[in-house]
């Protein structure tokens, strides 16, 4: 492999990646609360699950010696402090209810924006990085003993029942303004992880039927060759996988199908690559190393002539394969974070958008979110199209699956965690490392 005029090795292309995505953490947090703001526009809130991302980067970043210990557990410690005395209550501009939090967050204040909801799913994220830190910082002094404690509470104090409203499935969020969200989560997607800390919560935990209703809801698919449990975008079968092992583990569902959801989101990965190179809209650029069709930034919504054919764009979109919507998007850290899967074909897929299309170039925190060389722009490069922003939500997965690939880090610190454990075997996971 090649990058910046010379030749160079896998660990040094993939540590460069890390080094630069994890920098988002260091320049785009507000060090007196531990905010990540959501994406680098103007005036723009935080984003809890990016926090909660970073809260698990900070270990890596420590390990590769991108940041000094003490300073990780100063930023980690401020972070949970924020999160554990921040308002709780049903007051619309509250920090968060019932132990849950809203999406997004003022990044200096702290207290709710845009009368966002109150994010299940973003909850999960954030409480997944506060339970690493507490099984990374082990060592016997007040700062890093102060760090597993709040990390415990934080975890405790989440309502799952709660968060069910009398359903059978967990539900998207709540409002102050109008109550619970009408959609639940149902088919397979990325809340996997959220079912897991809620099946293993020592306090409020879901109860077993909730999974089984969960499950219920999946779909299985045979797409370009392969068998496998479907969901269109590709971060959903990945996010959950940031944290949890799930090589040699199954639940009920997978072991009827004889695989695990490693495997499958290993299928998912080669889904995407044939559907590329199938390119069945007929897109500029899709090739066998250029794919990752996810949900992500757009150059906008509205439907321009391409080259004779009307063509629709969108903005910010669960863009998915290989049922859509697809308007030629492409989001590099989606292949990067299906590295530990199909390595076989994330590096070269890699390389190419690092040498061939450039996009790290003049970047300092890695890959821009999204580009689209099908979008007509006054450009000399083979890019198309390339957002303006990097977001909090691209830039952990990045740091955090490229670590599982070269250590399986997160992967074992969460071996550790009890709560996790006991959520993985009360939803009927068995087998490997359980």
């Amino acid at each position: 492999m090649s990058g910046g005029g010379k030749s160079i090795g896998e660990a040094e292309l993939l540590e460069r990646l890390q080094h630069q995505s994890f920098s988002y953490f260091l320049h785009e947090t507000n060090p007196k609360n531990g905010l990540v703001i959501d994406k680098t526009a103007p005036d723009w809130p935080a984003s809890i699950a990016a926090t909660g991302f970073a809260l698990a980067a900070y270990p890596v970043a420590v390990e590769r010696g991108f940041m000094p210990r003490a300073a990780a557990v100063e930023r980690t410690l401020t972070t949970l402090r924020f999160f554990w005395n921040s308002p709780q209550g049903p007051e619309p501009d509250a920090t968060g209810y019932h132990g849950f939090y809203y999406h997004f967050l003022d990044m200096r204040s702290g207290r709710r924006m845009w009368q966002c909801e109150l994010s299940t799913i973003d909850s999960a994220f954030l409480l997944a990085g506060a339970l690493t830190a507490g099984v990374y910082f082990d060592a016997d002094n007040s700062a890093e003993r102060e760090i597993r404690t709040l990390a415990d509470q934080l975890y405790r104090r989440a309502d799952w029942q709660w968060a069910q409203n009398r359903g059978a499935t967990l539900t998207h969020g709540w409002k102050p303004e109008s109550g619970f969200l009408e959609f639940r989560w149902a088919g397979y997607d990325e809340a996997m992880l959220l079912y897991i800390l809620g099946m293993g919560s020592p306090t409020h935990p879901l109860p077993e039927t909730c999974y089984a209703a969960w499950i219920s809801t999946y779909r299985w698919e045979h797409c370009y060759g392969y068998e496998y449990l479907y969901a269109g975008p590709l971060f959903t079968h990945q996010l959950s996988h940031v944290w949890i092992d799930f090589r040699g583990i199954q639940d009920a569902f997978m072991r009827l199908k004889g695989i695990d959801y490693f495997e499958n989101s290993r299928r998912a990965t080669y889904v995407q690559q044939q559907y590329a190179i199938d390119n069945p809209h007929k897109f500029t650029g899709y090739s066998s190393c250029c794919w990752g069709i996810t949900a992500s930034d757009g150059p906008g919504a509205q439907t321009i002539k391409v080259d004779g054919v009307e063509r629709q764009f969108f903005d910010y979109l669960g863009r998915g394969v290989p049922y859509g919507p697809d308007d030629g998007t492409i989001a590099p850290w989606a292949v990067v974070t299906s590295l530990p899967f199909a390595p076989e074909i994330v590096l070269p897929t890699i390389n190419h958008y690092i040498n061939q299309v450039k996009l790290t170039a003049h970047n300092p925190y890695g890959f821009k979110a999204t580009f689209n060389p099908t979008y007509p722009v006054k450009s000399s490069n083979s890019c198309g199209w390339v957002s303006p922003w990097h977001y909090g939500l691209n830039q952990g997965p990045i740091v955090l699956m490229i670590e599982n690939y070269r250590t399986g880090l997160l992967w074992r610190l969460m071996r550790d965690c009890p709560y996790v454990a006991t959520g993985l075997r009360r939803a009927g996971f068995s087998g490997g490392w359980l």
